[in-house]
């Protein structure tokens, strides 16, 4: 059995240099095969940050970046593992349990 979910969450940051240094903390650097080594040159990133913010900042000059996490578990079932029950044979109605909290 496999389960999957997915959690988007939106980061607002001051400048992309901000951003980029939470990328690099994250160990979410440059990851392309074949690329360039070395650092990037300041004219490109100067240019990454009006761009950026031209296309995406928000109105209070804030960047929001967004995060996918993906949540997955697989395990295999096993012989005395208890089976489910046939749909709709539940005593307590789910609904119910969510709109009481």
């Amino acid at each position: 059995m496999l389960t999957v979910d997915v959690d988007d969450i939106v980061v607002d940051y001051p400048d992309t240099f901000a951003l980029m240094q939470d990328l690099q903390a994250m160990g979410e650097g440059n990851a392309i095969l074949g690329r360039e080594m070395g650092a990037i040159r300041r004219e490109v990133l100067m240019a990454n940050e009006g761009i950026y913010r031209e296309l995406h900042g928000n109105e209070d000059g804030s960047i929001p970046a967004t995060f996918r996490i993906i949540y997955m578990i697989g395990w295999h079932e096993g012989g005395d593992q208890p089976k489910p029950l046939p749909r709709g044979s539940g005593d307590v109605n789910l609904k119910d349990i969510l709109e009481s909290n």
